[in-house]
């Protein structure tokens, strides 16, 4: 194993997942500075592979608990779009099985713009099913954003063709006779709710970004329609938007 040239180790090492690979054995023993170190970085990579494996896992528990008590169908929802000053609400229910397995899924957040993008397509090609329903600011205004998010929620249950036998909700219970299971951080412990929030998120960032071209000035793009230093300043220079909601602060004073 010695003999394997330095490239030759990193190529190896790509094809080993764990630290009790028995070919490991003779490369911890190689001096070779490029070999030590291509070992501790593939160290830390288990390591964090490791750790994600796991988290994944757990994420799963409350749709394994679900499935064994006997239901088919578990629907994680969340919501994106509650706090900008313009734009429109975006809420999402997906559908998986036991048969998913994208570890990189979790609380979009903490995800970059390019893994959500990818995650995305991917979550939609391998979920059961994906249900997406949106509130435009119009009804944000007349109904408050909290009656708003909850009416989208519901749509988006209720346009789903499997019929969810029990619903993992983001934060925000529904006020209708579907079983559900109220998380706060849902997406962060819950892997349907997690797949949910990158739907949404993309969902509506693909809207924001389209919007931005059609209001420039606001920086759509980028702020999403949040109250940043650049939204505000186009507030001040250009006005209020159709897509501004008038319901809030401090929209109203543009007007």
């Amino acid at each position: 194993m010695s003999k394997l040239t330095v490239s030759q180790v990193k190529d190896l090492l790509k094809t080993i997942d764990n630290l009790t690979d028995p070919r490991l054995a003779s490369l911890v023993t190689d001096s070779r500075k490029g070999v030590q170190a291509a070992l501790a970085q593939h160290q830390r990579w288990v390591k964090r592979r490791q750790a994600a494996l796991a988290a994944f896992h757990q994420r799963f528990n409350y749709e394994h608990s679900l499935w064994q008590s006997g239901c088919q169908y578990v629907a994680g929802m969340d919501e994106v779009g509650r706090g900008p000053l313009a734009g429109p609400v975006v809420t999402c229910a997906v559908i998986l099985d036991d048969s998913f397995d994208l570890v990189g899924v979790t609380d979009s957040k903490q995800l970059t713009r390019h893994e959500r993008e990818q995650l995305y397509l991917k979550i939609v090609d391998e979920a059961v099913e994906v249900s997406i329903a949106v509130n435009d600011r119009e009804t944000i205004d007349r109904m408050n954003i909290y009656a708003a998010t909850q009416d989208a929620m519901m749509r988006a249950v209720k346009s789903l063709y499997h019929r969810p036998d029990h619903l993992i909700v983001d934060a925000v219970p529904l006020p209708f006779d579907f079983p559900q299971t109220t998380l706060i951080k849902g997406d962060q412990k819950s892997i349907s709710v997690a797949a949910a929030s990158i739907v949404a998120k993309e969902y509506r960032d693909h809207l924001m970004r389209d919007y931005d071209r059609v209001y420039p000035g606001y920086g759509f793009a980028e702020n999403m329609g949040y109250g940043t230093k650049e939204h505000l300043a186009g507030l001040a220079k250009y006005g209020v938007t159709p897509i501004h909601r008038r319901s809030f602060n401090p929209v109203p004073k543009y007007l």
